[in-house]
């Protein structure tokens, strides 16, 4: 957990839902070249923490491209069941026409809409996997869309998550990319906060923490468990 003297205010995020749609259904095609590549090294760290094993039901929010997701069901196996939920219709497609390639589509259901109001029953999930995306949810929502994934959790299934940390970072680095953030809200649409403790205020347990790198911007890697 942060030290008491490292909590500073979480910038918020002005970007309606729409308008996120919007975007990212217009960056879908080149995604992984604009910034995707940048966090998959991060994001399969996480997801390697999350330790899914064959005959797991799992569940990723914010599925992007689908590169997560496609080892989501591999791990899983045919035992087991991969769920995907994007805001973007591009992204959908996108991760459509990879799992069709890898012959993963019948592992997979993918639904497109808004996280913060998941559309599955109570206690569906063995595990839930977020990459680079709680952060892209407005302060207040943080604290709703966490107590949904409690909601869907098995008693003792497990949420993995890599997001952007106000933790242990280059304090020019944070600035700057928060000043970024500020001012170019669609396109520096991510940003930093406080991982660990938000997963804690939710009632989760921290079983794994670990802080990575990305471009002296720090990347909280949290798995913790209901």
């Amino acid at each position: 957990m942060a030290d008491k003297e490292e909590y500073q205010p979480i910038s918020r995020v002005h970007r309606s839902k729409d308008d996120a749609k919007k975007y990212y259904d217009r960056i879908s095609s080149a995604y992984d070249c604009l910034g995707g590549i940048f966090e998959r090294k991060p994001a399969k760290k996480a997801l390697r923490a999350l330790e899914i094993k064959n005959g797991d039901i799992v569940l990723e929010i914010g599925f992007g491209t689908g590169h997560c997701l496609q080892n989501i069901a591999l791990s899983a196996g045919r035992t087991g069941k991969a769920y995907g939920i994007d805001i973007s219709d591009g992204m959908l497609r996108i991760t459509r026409r990879r799992l069709e390639k890898a012959a993963l589509l019948d592992r997979v259901e993918l639904y497109r809409g808004d996280a913060s109001r998941l559309p599955f029953s109570d206690g569906a999930f063995d595990e839930v996997f977020m990459s680079f995306t709680l952060e892209l949810f407005d302060t207040p929502e943080i604290p709703e869309l966490l107590s949904e994934v409690w909601r869907v959790l098995k008693a003792g299934g497990s949420v993995g998550v890599a997001s952007l940390s106000k933790i242990k970072g280059n304090p020019l680095a944070l600035r700057m990319y928060e000043w970024l953030h500020r001012k170019f809200p669609k396109y520096a649409d991510c940003r930093p906060i406080y991982l660990e403790e938000s997963l804690r205020k939710a009632g989760f347990r921290i079983r794994i923490k670990e802080i990575y790198s990305l471009f002296a911007l720090p990347v909280e890697i949290v798995v913790a468990y209901k």
